[in-house]
């Protein structure tokens, strides 16, 4: 029964790890992913050395692969945490809210405000960079002030210069 629990314990450690690995691949972190990489084959081996060498093979196939799918929500949970890399809102609003752009800029916010044509008449466009772990209060701001906003949001691999790398020097991104 000790292999049993040990095997699902080494799965709910390896998940997670894994997909750390992932996400550090994606954002280029390739250091990171490297070493998530090498701790995660080594439980990997492990693991799986349990399954096959065990009396209660069946038994012990099953906890891995429940193991592995409770790993996956952990993982998501953590990344989630980590809230590792940059989210782009984009913002449609039918009117022009000075009130809603003022609240974002103070709060360390760079805002870019264009004017478009939409089915109904004049529309507005905010394009907002942000840290992901900001992304939620972001969103919590805008609902408040324009509750019925068309938002979409979407994570940029790359960028360069802008409002944002200033704001970061001057202690902008902190929370406040």
């Amino acid at each position: 029964m000790k292999e049993i629990i040990l095997i699902l314990v080494l799965q709910l450690i390896y998940v997670p790890i894994l997909t750390l690995r992932t996400i550090f691949l994606v954002k280029g972190k390739t250091l990171f992913a490297a070493f998530f990489g090498m701790v995660e084959n080594l439980i990997y081996v492990f693991g799986l050395s349990l399954v096959f060498s065990g009396k209660q093979s069946g038994l012990a196939m099953i906890v891995y692969a429940v193991g592995f799918g409770l790993g996956i929500l952990i993982g998501g949970y953590v990344e989630s945490l980590l809230a590792i890399g940059y989210t782009n809102l984009n913002v449609k609003l039918a009117n022009y809210n000075s009130e809603l752009i003022r609240k974002l800029r103070e709060l360390g916010f760079g805002v870019t405000v264009f004017e478009g044509e939409g089915r109904d008449g004049k529309r507005y466009q905010l394009d907002i960079l942000t840290r992901r772990d900001r992304e939620k209060e972001l969103m919590g701001i805008i609902e408040e002030h324009e509750p019925r906003a068309f938002i979409i949001s979407y994570e940029p691999r790359k960028f360069k210069g802008g409002f944002l790398l200033k704001g970061m020097k001057k202690g902008w991104h902190k929370k406040k």
